[in-house]
């Protein structure tokens, strides 16, 4: 699904909290074997069955929000008590290499994502909501 100038796309999905993102996300990603699923990161602990890296890079808060002052976050938000957020080196460098990525991401964390992306020439033209 990479576009002409070998830019990939940033595919958003967005909604509430428990809507079903993550098992389309999953299942779009098993049917277009191209697209990377971007794995966020969260502060909140694993539940069962859950893998650190496979649903979830889990951090403890502080490592959490030491990365966020480092800018390392292309989104962040704080839902619950906890903190959820993508990391750039999970989009950003993918996309510029011509890979396609999907994420799963609340409705202010996509707002965030968007503002982002749109504001960065070499990205603007791979975001798709």
């Amino acid at each position: 699904m990479s576009q002409e100038n070998n830019i990939g796309v940033a595919v958003i999905f967005s909604g509430p909290s428990g809507v079903g993102k993550s098992t389309v996300c999953r299942h779009l990603t098993s049917l277009l074997p191209g697209f990377h699923f971007s794995v966020s990161c969260t502060t909140r602990a694993p539940r069962p069955g859950e893998i650190d890296g496979r649903e979830y890079h889990f951090l403890s808060r502080e490592e959490f929000l030491a990365r966020q002052a480092a800018g390392e976050f292309l989104e962040y938000a704080e839902v619950h008590g906890n903190c959820y957020g993508t990391l750039r080196q999970e989009v950003e460098p993918r996309v510029l290499a011509g890979e396609d990525v999907v994420l799963d991401i609340d409705v202010q964390g996509a707002q965030l994502a968007r503002q982002v992306l749109a504001g960065k020439p070499e990205l603007a033209a791979a975001l798709l909501l």
